[in-house]
């Protein structure tokens, strides 16, 4: 693990939760190499990890997220290639890619909490989340077609989580965002006008509240959902269904219910 993200890890009921901090606050938390690294380093260990039942994921020293670092791309800014040679920053840039499709496969719930900036490839961020909080003075934007640049890796994931016509007029303008405008844009689920700290505990108690398999099981169907062909698709979700009812979890919670008392796995229990 790099100090670049900071993690900790809490327990609940049953299992635990992890703080996923990005932790470079001069540069707003830019996507720097090694930050994205550790990121995908740990959705690796999160996807193995039974314990774990959900992850927060947030910003150190008052934002998020300021977007990509081009640091590393500056002495290719405005070079044209050699005849034949392969491009270097292809792979470079389908690495963030495959970390928003990390971040959306987590088996575990995701939470994403954001105070000041959220720009650029910090907005990817926050599309792969399952909930998103917002403090009511943050700002987003995805300014990337100002600069001149594509914002190539981000765009899939902006329209599954905005829907194509919200996400047209924020990637091809670059217009801000406050929390409220992102909220009614359906990029952010609460706007949080006290404490983010006591918003974070809320939202993990309401998550805490349904079974980890469970969670997992429906987090596959919901990713499948835009991909599959809908008979197949329902085809998978039969067998989650049949697989859920015969496992270990349905019995408690059915159980539960009937004797109205908190599942094993809940905060309430």
């Amino acid at each position: 693990m790099t100090d670049a993200l900071l993690i900790t890890r809490a327990p609940l009921a049953t299992g635990c939760v992890e703080t996923w901090t990005l932790n470079d606050p001069q540069s707003r938390n830019a996507l720097s190499e090694a930050l994205v690294e550790a990121l995908f380093a740990a959705c690796e260990r999160a996807q193995a990890d039974a314990d774990l039942r959900g992850v927060v994921l947030r910003g150190a020293g008052g934002h998020f997220c300021a977007g990509g670092s081009l640091g590393g791309f500056a002495k290719t800014i405005g070079q044209p290639l050699a005849a034949g040679e392969a491009d270097p920053l292809v792979p470079m840039n389908r690495q963030f890619g495959a970390l928003l499709q990390a971040l959306c496969a987590l088996p575990q719930w995701l939470v994403v909490a954001v105070e000041g900036a959220a720009m650029g490839g910090g907005i990817g961020l926050v599309c792969c989340a399952d909930r998103v909080l917002a403090h009511a003075g943050a700002q987003f934007g995805m300014p990337e077609v100002t600069l001149g640049i594509v914002p190539a890796q981000i765009a899939p994931f902006v329209v599954r989580r905005m829907g194509a016509a919200s996400a047209r007029r924020y990637l091809l303008t670059g217009e801000r965002l406050n929390a409220a405008q992102a909220q009614s844009a359906g990029l952010v689920d609460e706007v949080i006008e006290g404490g983010m700290d006591a918003a974070v505990q809320s939202t993990i108690a309401v998550h805490a509240a349904a079974a980890p398999q469970a969670v997992a099981a429906t987090k596959r169907l919901l990713l499948a959902v835009p991909e599959a062909p809908l008979p197949a698709l329902l085809d998978d979700a039969a067998l989650a269904f049949a697989q859920a009812l015969r496992g270990t979890e349905a019995p408690q919670g059915l159980a539960a219910f009937s004797a109205r008392r908190a599942p094993p796995w809940s905060a309430k229990a």
